[in-house]
Formats: structure tokens, sequence, C-alpha cells
């Protein structure tokens, strides 16, 4: 690992691009996703070979070959495998995965939840567009009930994912919301993400134009964007709509929309812990269909966060203990083991 970073010239987006041709769709969100990682990498003073950057299959695991990094273009849902393992031999190492609500919430689910519960010091970008972009339009884990695709022709039946609400029972340590068409917010969120020590999880909402266009368009256009988004801030008020007049409160433990100046003041509203795994419960859940009449507004930005032991330092600890107590050992007389026999003559 570079040590000399103080004296190392001052990176810029640039020059984390890399001379590859990218290849999305012309409009797709992941254009914006793209740009705000290379924004934000030099802002974290991490030299470009300490970075390493695993992807799965699908649109977004195109990353990176764009990103001028080290990286990985891994197999279909098995990133956070391949990055717990590069995380745990070289834990010096700024590792990001980068996965579709498809690859991580599907084929990857199990590897998912495994790696949040483990707590490895990485972070997780989940790319959910809510559809099977690469393989031409099949609804995927997080479509939306009655969606009809190219593999539902008469709607979805299944139940959706709630990511979040998953990372939330997994145990993650840290649990976020973005968007890719709010540069400033998820520059933001994703300088959290790596300032957190343990595995951050991060869905970034992402337009898919050509499958499944306008998925989160009540969210990120400045017309509706106002009424229906919740940002939320450590230690404030959870205020929202275009006039700054509606906000959440508890009402016990549920939650509901009030308006300003009508019985209600800043001083009843929720006031947002990130500390709270409680109410963080009952956060994740704000998940209401926003065509339905007395929806409660999306939550974004950084839903919970805690300390919890890493899975690479505690595995380090167990190694040094097992050296100082046993020696070092021999891998040649453990693969032959005690019952192996040699033919003579």
């Amino acid at each position: 690992m570079s040590t000399d970073v103080a004296t190392a010239p001052k990176l810029t987006a640039k020059d984390f691009a890399t001379d590859q041709e990218v290849r999305w769709c012309p409009g797709c969100g992941d254009y914006s996703i793209l740009a705000q990682v290379q924004r934000v990498m030099p802002d974290l003073g991490i030299p470009k070979e300490n970075i390493a950057i695993i992807s799965g299959i699908g649109c977004s695991s195109r990353f990176p070959y764009y990103m001028n990094t080290f990286g990985m273009h891994s197999i279909h849902g098995r990133a956070t495998a391949i990055a717990s393992g590069l995380k745990a031999s070289r834990p010096e190492l700024s590792v990001w995965i980068v996965s579709g609500d498809g690859d991580s919430m599907s084929i990857g689910g199990n590897h998912t939840i495994h790696l949040l519960r483990r707590n490895l010091d990485v972070n997780l970008m989940v790319f959910n567009n809510q559809i099977y972009g690469l393989t031409k339009g099949q609804y995927s884990p997080t479509s939306e009930t009655n969606k009809i695709t190219k593999s539902t022709p008469m709607g979805s039946i299944d139940h959706p994912f709630n990511p979040l609400a998953l990372a939330m029972g997994a145990d993650a340590t840290f649990i976020a919301r973005s968007m890719d068409r709010d540069p400033k917010h998820l520059q933001e969120t994703l300088k959290r993400a790596h300032g957190h020590k343990g595995t951050s999880f991060v869905e970034i909402y992402q337009n898919c134009n050509i499958f499944n266009d306008g998925a989160f368009e009540i969210f990120t256009e400045k017309g509706t964007k106002a009424d229906e988004v919740l940002f939320l801030e450590h230690g404030q008020p959870m205020i929202f709509g275009a006039e700054k007049n509606k906000g959440v409160r508890l009402n016990g433990f549920t939650p509901e929309v009030v308006t300003l100046g009508e019985g209600f003041t800043a001083d009843d509203l929720w006031v947002h812990d990130e500390h709270d795994i409680f109410k963080a419960q009952i956060l994740v859940r704000l998940f209401d269909d926003p065509r339905t009449p007395g929806h409660l507004p999306r939550p974004f930005g950084v839903f919970y966060q805690t300390d919890r032991p890493c899975y690479e330092d505690v595995m380090a600890m167990q190694l040094e203990e097992a050296v100082a107590k046993k020696g070092k050992g021999n891998l040649a007389k453990l693969l032959r083991g005690n019952e192996t026999w040699e033919i003579l003559g």
C-alpha cells in the first residue's frame, strides 16, 4: 500500500476515468452514478492502486471497465463473495462492490446477506432499477406486484423485496438510499459510506430508460420530488414538502404525515437518529406505493449506522493468536494429514 499520500499530486475525476468506451444505453442512470463516483474518489485521498471495484453481472457490473483503478468483473451474484475474499486477504484496500437489484437480490441474495452480517469493511452499491436490463426487460426481485414484462405478460405475482428492510434484517451496520438524478446527495452519501468502518449498504434508485423508464420519476422530477421525498438528516425533524410545511411524526409506533401550522409544529415531529435501531426498523418500512392516497413520503439518506467489529480485523486477531500459540503452520503437513502412506519398492 502506498504510504506517501501527503506528497502525492491531487487527483481529479479525470484521473479515475479510463479510455474505454462507456457502453450503456444513452440516457441510462448509470452514467450519472459513474460520474459521481469518479468525482468523489479524489476527495477520499486514496491512491488509485489501493482501490478495487468488484462487480457481478448486469448493466451496472460493467463499472470496473470505466474506473481507472483495480477491479474485477466477476460472475453473477458473486461479487460480494469475491470482494469478501479480497478484503480478508488485503484489508488495507478500499473495496467497492457494484451490483444491480437482480444481481444482489436474486442469484446473489444469499451472498449479500452474509456479507452484511459479517461486516467486512467494504462498500456495496446496489443499482436498483426494478428490472433486469442486461437480459432485456424481465421482472426483478424489486419489481412491483402486477409488473408486466417479457417474463410476466400477465403481471408479476411476486411480492417485491424492500432492499433496505432486507439489509436491516441482516444486521447491516450502515444503511442508506440515494438516487441517480441527485448528484450532490449521491456524492455525500458515498462519502458517508466510505467513512463508515464496516459494510456500507447503499441503494441507488437508477432509471432504466429502455425497459423501465420513469420507475422513480415521482421521486426525481422537480414537480413532484419535494412532496414525495423525505431527506433524512441526523438530529433534525423530518420535514418535507415544496413549502417545507409537511412533516412526519410518530403516533405511538405509527408514522403519520402532518401539516405544520395546523395544530402541529416542528417540535411535534420525529427527530431522525441514525443510531436508533428500533426506529430505523420503522423508517425502512416507509415504502408506500406513491400512487395510493394518504401514502407516506419515501426517505433518502442514511437510515442507520452502528459500530461492530469488522470480520477481517477479528480474523487477523485469530491468526495472530494461533501463531503465538502453535507457531507457523506447515502447509505440506496439513495437506498430508494423518492418513497418508508411502508405497515402497
